[in-house]
């Protein structure tokens, strides 16, 4: 029953991440849809929404943070009754004896959204891709059987994370501006001279392209350190992460050259674009990547 519904979660949540998982090897398919579980239901939690849709700002955002964590510690701390996504963290956790600061971490970026915070400059966008994507690209590395101590694959698992949430960006400019979210680095916007308020005006829509593709091109980097350390897991997973990678790589390239109508209709791969980009992945993932360093690429502090 609660992997059934782990299920349901992700199927209704993330069409994309549903088609990804579906390559893992039973037992991390499960664990992984477990933990998406929690993160969706944290994520709802914050934007007052269900499965990622039809958001409705909470009332008091910190009351609902202050409850996301105590439901969450009393998860990983007790064995009182908690809501079903909370029973899912639970399993993945002492299953898995997932780390307890990524899963707060990842709590963090949630906690940031909720009180509206804005970066700066473009190292802090990247702390705040690793909050609320890194860092469970951190976690899933545990599920797929990554030791913790392995730092170089770790630090390249958390990479593939932050390409995600930078090509998620770059597809929701203009939706997250329309609530009041704003992604972009405030040096970004004071350089071209748009007020964060003004950012969804259609007058700015070259502009907007050209940020989407600052981003989709910061994304490529940690795109390339992930195939690295996607190359070091079981078959069935690194088939799965070359499969999401493939997939969310294609949204980044599709938002990039609809250029100014990028924001006309949300960015999707339909089915089978989809199936199109398991050939991809199936393909990549028979031969091993050069090994590069990770020069100037953002890593989580130890």
């Amino acid at each position: 029953m609660l992997v059934e519904n782990a299920r349901l979660s992700i199927v209704l949540g993330s069409h994309s991440f549903a088609a990804a998982s579906r390559m893992f090897a039973p037992e991390t398919r499960e664990l992984a849809w477990l933990l998406y579980c929690w993160c969706r239901a944290a994520d709802d939690l914050t934007d007052g929404q269900e499965a990622g849709h039809t958001a409705v700002a909470p009332a008091d955002p910190r009351a609902e943070q202050a409850r996301l964590v105590a439901l969450t510690t009393a998860a990983l701390d007790s064995d009182a009754p908690v809501p079903l996504p909370f029973m899912a963290l639970r399993t993945v956790a002492r299953e898995t004896a997932l780390p307890r600061r990524w899963i707060f971490d990842h709590l963090e970026g949630f906690r940031m959204d909720a009180e509206a915070w804005r970066p700066h400059e473009t190292d802090e966008l990247l702390r705040y891709c690793y909050h609320v994507a890194g860092s469970v690209g951190l976690m899933m590395a545990i599920i797929m059987g990554v030791p913790v101590n392995d730092d170089d694959t770790l630090d390249r698992a958390c990479d593939l994370g932050i390409a995600f949430q930078l090509a998620n960006i770059a597809r929701d400019i203009v939706a997250d501006a329309g609530v009041g979210r704003v992604y972009l680095p405030g040096a970004w916007l004071a350089e071209a001279g748009i007020a964060p308020e003004d950012l969804a005006q259609p007058i700015h829509r070259a502009q907007l392209a050209r940020w989407a593709r600052r981003l989709i091109d910061l994304a490529g980097a940690y795109r390339i350190s992930a195939r690295i350390g996607a190359a070091r897991l079981p078959r069935r997973s690194r088939l799965a992460v070359l499969a999401a990678d493939a997939i969310y790589g294609a949204i980044g390239d599709r938002v990039v050259s609809r250029g100014v109508t990028a924001w006309d209709q949300r960015v999707r791969i339909g089915s089978a674009g989809k199936l199109a980009l398991l050939g991809v992945a199936i393909a990549r993932s028979g031969f091993t990547p050069k090994l590069t360093r990770r020069p100037g690429l953002w890593t989580p502090p130890r």
